[in-house]
């Protein structure tokens, strides 16, 4: 007897693409979020040598080693570029061709270019704040100078340093006009190299605490000419500390 053939089975038809296909997204990493994590992790490297700059824990012309970064912060070797890109975008650091990137440094008249805009900038924005200030108005502004009076206190100088741009920041947004405030906050992020020298001059967090509490008073007082003045005095021992460093050949002959 010669056997039956089997029927063919029919094959189940293909699901289409469209519908059971896991969409590209869901199925392979994404680029946008692969980008935007990197971008995050250079941020915080960035604002973490940032710190290290103005504590003067890393001083002017001091180098920025790729494999020092890679080592320290546990960064692949491209990220580590990008953060010394970063740096250099900020004003922190400068690339100098056959020799790498260093902290950045500063002659005499540089560094008196930059305060003099600085202090314009500062006291322009003091000039025009409302006065006085309500006691509503300034709590928060009290808030943030009580998280630097502690650090200060307990002589922390990372939480002296942040704290002190936050109590910045709050008091100069003061003014009403955004564009000046972020004026402000740049020309301050360009100085910090200089600024490394007053952080570690004996008295200099005190003097800083005590001048934020005499602003305090002036614009619940509403004294405008004595927080202009403020304003203005508060930038100079940071400016002449790096002028007249000790020790340094570019420094300004005391």
């Amino acid at each position: 007897m010669i056997p039956r053939a089997r029927p063919r089975r029919r094959l189940a038809a293909a699901p289409s693409p469209s519908a059971s296909a896991p969409a590209a997204h869901e199925h392979r990493p994404s680029g946008e979020l692969r980008d935007r994590h990197v971008g995050d992790r250079v941020q915080v490297v960035a604002g973490l040598l940032e710190q290290d700059i103005v504590l003067g824990r890393l001083q002017p012309r001091e180098r920025l080693v790729e494999d020092d970064l890679c080592a320290r912060f546990a960064l692949k070797r491209h990220v580590a570029r990008r953060v010394l890109a970063q740096l250099q975008a900020r004003g922190l650091a400068e690339h100098t061709p056959h020799v790498g990137t260093s902290v950045k440094s500063f002659l005499p008249a540089q560094v008196a270019e930059l305060y003099e805009i600085r202090t314009l900038l500062e006291c322009s924005a003091a000039a025009r704040m409302p006065l006085p200030q309500p006691t509503a108005a300034l709590a928060p502004l009290r808030r943030l100078q009580d998280e630097h009076d502690a650090a200060v206190a307990c002589g922390d100088l990372g939480a002296a340093f942040q704290s002190n741009l936050r109590f910045h920041e709050g008091l100069f947004a003061l003014c009403g006009n955004a564009a000046l405030t972020e004026a402000i906050g740049e020309y301050a992020r360009r100085t910090h190299p200089i600024r490394s020298s007053a952080f570690a001059w004996p008295g200099y967090l005190e003097r800083s605490r005590d001048q934020h509490h005499a602003m305090l008073d002036a614009l619940a007082a509403g004294d405008r000419a004595q927080l202009v003045r403020l304003c203005g005095e508060h930038l100079v021992p940071s400016r002449d500390l790096y002028l007249h460093r000790p020790g340094d050949p570019e420094a300004a002959p005391a």
